[in-house]
């Protein structure tokens, strides 16, 4: 069966850290882009972190440099390290394996993950 499954969400207060792990159960995970994508109450899902099977990692302006995002082929697994966090963090955090067009169209998401920074 085809999944991701993210864990690591969690309450901190702001200045903390917390990982987030995304295990897919996917063939051929190492051609697929990954990614974090988070979406807070009210607003759409952004793209946070990505990481593709080759080149540079992607992020967004509000997290660069504070968070990190990383990936083992040989695990089947993709990581985000969110440090420095901040209440404007708070958010469902969903790990997104992105295929190339010549091996399918269908993105595939995770069930998500709460992520709560407040004091």
């Amino acid at each position: 069966q085809v999944q991701l499954v993210e864990s690591g969400g969690g309450l901190v207060q702001p200045g903390g850290s917390l990982t987030l792990s995304c295990a897919a159960s996917i063939s051929h995970f190492s051609i697929y882009t990954m990614g974090w994508y988070r979406q807070a109450p009210g607003k759409q899902r952004e793209l946070v972190a990505s990481v593709p099977t080759v080149g540079p990692t992607n992020y967004a302006d509000s997290v660069q440099g504070r968070f990190t995002i990383s990936r083992d082929n040989d695990k089947n697994t993709v990581t985000l390290q969110m440090n420095n966090l901040k209440p404007e963090d708070t958010a469902v955090y969903y790990c997104n394996a992105h295929p190339p067009s010549y091996y399918s169209s269908y993105d595939l998401w995770g069930q998500g993950t709460q992520v709560t920074v407040s004091s």
